[in-house]
């Protein structure tokens, strides 16, 4: 989806964020990553990640209904069509249990850097996983790679996990992000 992703060609506008839809935005992302919320004693995850109520946050619009959320010129999350604000790659290498965690085996790897959807044999075979919890179609994860470390995409379930192990063909995520897309490689929006 950000494969040809760039800042300067993408970005239709870009505004600061009012204190309430900044506050609605950091609820929403609460209710997204629970394990982000912070105490009313003590600054969690998100406080460190999004800044305190005077660090302030703007909201980038970009073609395709995409908007991010940007702090100190550096995008932190990403929105499509108005759906759940998912994290950047590089966020979810600092927090990587904030999505589901599905695996594609070393094959797909070359396949998934370039922006391809993720096949269900790449899931289902010997290096690849599912997870060990059942998701639904629709469901966002994050894509591991067969012995490597961090996270190499980020992506919707095209069905059901107990479908793409019973089916075991055809696409079985949508590749939204991943490494050396457009959006990894942007490390600053003005």
């Amino acid at each position: 989806m950000f494969k040809k992703f760039s800042a300067s060609e993408s970005v239709s506008g870009s505004s600061l964020a009012k204190s309430s839809v900044a506050r609605n935005i950091k609820k929403s992302i609460c209710e997204s990553y629970p394990a982000l919320d912070s105490t009313e004693d003590a600054d969690g995850p998100l406080d460190t990640i999004l800044g305190d109520k005077k660090q302030p946050l703007h909201v980038v619009k970009c073609h395709d209904r995409v908007s991010m959320v940007v702090i100190n010129k550096t995008p932190k999350f990403f929105q499509l069509h108005d759906e759940q604000w998912l994290p950047l790659l590089r966020l979810l290498h600092q927090y990587p249990d904030l999505l589901p965690v599905v695996q594609v085996d070393r094959g797909a790897i070359k396949f998934v850097l370039k922006g391809a959807d993720i096949m269900a044999p790449g899931l289902t075979s010997a290096g690849g996983s599912l997870g060990s919890t059942p998701l639904e179609a629709g469901a966002y994860v994050a894509v591991k790679a067969e012995g490597k470390e961090h996270i190499l995409a980020i992506g919707r379930l095209a069905m059901s996990t107990a479908d793409i192990a019973k089916i075991n063909k055809g696409t079985a995520i949508e590749n939204l992000h991943s490494l050396n897309d457009g959006l990894w490689n942007t490390h600053s929006i003005e």
